[in-house]
């Protein structure tokens, strides 16, 4: 009988997002969980006390001695560029939390280094496996919309600034809302209509909470008291971008705004149909009416459950990329541009 095949994971960062990583990987008997890398030795602990898992404070070391074939990449964003290199060179395949990395110009070199090295590389996407996503994606493959002209996709909190970590400092997440939780919208709308090439952008960011010491004390929510002396990062971007199959689609997130509209949500406008995700709808013309379709029963999935398994049965088993590095650089071209849209204050070219 042929040895089973089981995935050595190690993973460069181990905080919050790498726990719930090994949370799901731990869960199937072809990984095995072999070390973790984080400059806290309180992060470390914590992986040795509950889940028995040995740390290293080098990255680098950890590489080095424990071989392993998959790296998870779970750092913050200005920490995903060289540690990914460097784990390619040793011989790992890659999973990148999301976004893949700060800038698209990052994003290239590491899809060029994994493909002169012949690495795979999947990223940390997992709102694509949404099951309403699932249904309105396949019905637009399926050409039920006919083409796709416009959509409106947002993330939204009213007042939700992360009060831990570096998610308000620019040099160490590249921005804020937008490449934050802007991405996860992003990614799901643009994976729905069908990925289409984005050709242009323009947008706009603003700071109008997150620095105010008064607006982070004296108004009560979910985490209050984020360092508004560090944070020079945006509270409220929108993005307009246009793809060359001739569609639009308006991107709005935001960790502080005056509005009714929180969490993530889209409408897709088709020549023949449009959609809406939450609640879940279809709008079209039949029997000689205008309709509106919702399905009375959609199955409930464990999106990281699917991301996860995906990943695994990509690295370990040759399956199918479900969030290949592509898509990981072509969301990246469109967060850049909103960034640079912004600066300049002019509608500027995906590159």
């Amino acid at each position: 009988m042929a040895k089973k095949k089981v995935l050595k994971l190690a993973f460069i960062g181990g905080g919050g997002i790498a726990r719930q990583h090994a949370d799901y990987f731990s869960r199937y008997d072809d990984v095995n969980i072999a070390a973790v890398a984080d400059i806290s030795d309180d992060c470390l602990k914590h992986w040795k006390d509950a889940l028995e898992v040995p740390g290293y404070t080098a990255y680098q070391e950890m590489l080095q001695e424990v071989k392993p074939d998959l790296v998870s990449i779970c750092t913050p964003n200005f920490l995903h560029y060289k540690p990914s290199l460097d784990a390619m060179k040793a011989g790992a395949h890659l999973f990148i939390e999301k976004p893949m990395a700060m800038n698209s110009r990052e994003c290239r070199n590491i899809i060029s280094q994994s493909r002169k090295l012949n690495r795979k590389i999947s990223i940390g996407f997992q709102h694509r496996f949404e099951p309403r996503v699932q249904f309105i994606s396949q019905a637009i493959a399926e050409g039920r919309f006919g083409n796709i002209l416009q959509s409106r996709v947002y993330y939204h909190r009213r007042r939700g600034f992360p009060n831990w970590g570096v998610f308000g400092q620019k040099a160490q997440q590249g921005g804020g809302c937008l490449i934050d939780i802007g991405v996860h919208a992003l990614e799901m709308c643009w994976y729905t209509v069908g990925r289409p090439q984005p050709v242009a952008v323009s947008g706009n960011v603003w700071a109008h909470i997150g620095n105010d010491p008064k607006k982070a004390k004296n108004v009560a929510c979910q985490w209050p008291g984020w360092d508004t002396e560090a944070f020079d990062v945006e509270d409220l971007a929108i993005g307009q971008i246009r793809f060359g199959d001739g569609s639009i689609m308006t991107l709005e997130c935001s960790f502080a705004m005056h509005h009714e509209e929180e969490g993530m949500n889209f409408t897709i406008r088709g020549e023949k149909a449009g959609a809406q995700l939450d609640p879940l709808k279809i709008y079209t013309d039949d029997y000689g009416h205008m309709v509106n379709i919702e399905p009375s029963f959609i199955p409930e999935t464990d999106i990281w459950e699917t991301k996860i398994r995906g990943v695994i049965d990509h690295m370990l088993h040759n399956g199918p990329n479900l969030a290949p590095a592509e898509d990981g650089l072509a969301v990246q071209q469109i967060l850049d541009g909103i960034y640079r849209s912004a600066r300049t204050g002019r509608e500027v070219a995906v590159r």
